[in-house]
């Protein structure tokens, strides 16, 4: 099965770190946000893909799991990877590379599943979905 990832570099700013000059742990899901967000324009899967289809895609889980802090002025590439799932949902590997030593700084999933407009969830996988799947052979 093919696979999809998408990257997105990023420089630690100083209002990520905390008092001890790491990044703070919550500035994580940010990065996983940027990397999903580079994946979905990349592939035409992003929130505003999803939203003019009639749906949105919360997460539902975020998962991460720290190997080496990173601090300030820090470069780094976060990756997102499509997981497949044949459950109506998104999921994503990620993992965060420390730019200049090549190491794995951070690793981590998440899940998001689809809400129609009514806010109500939804148990089929949505048709354009479905689509976005075969036009990528992930069926």
């Amino acid at each position: 099965m093919k696979i999809l990832s998408a990257t997105k570099e990023i420089e630690i700013r100083f209002s990520e770190v905390d008092s001890m000059g790491i990044v703070w742990h919550g500035a994580y899901a940010k990065y996983f946000e940027d990397a999903r967000e580079a994946f979905g324009k990349k592939y035409g899967i992003g929130y505003l893909d999803i939203k003019k289809n009639g749906y949105y895609a919360p997460l539902v889980n975020l998962d991460f799991s720290f190997k080496k802090p990173l601090t300030y002025g820090d470069k780094a590439i976060v990756e997102a990877i499509y997981e497949p799932c044949a459950a109506a949902k998104i999921k994503y590997k990620y993992n965060i590379f420390d730019l200049s030593q090549k190491i794995v700084i951070a690793t981590g999933s998440s899940v998001q599943v689809f809400l129609n407009a009514d806010y109500q969830l939804e148990w089929n996988t949505p048709e354009f979905f479905l689509k976005w799947k075969q036009k990528y052979n992930l069926l």
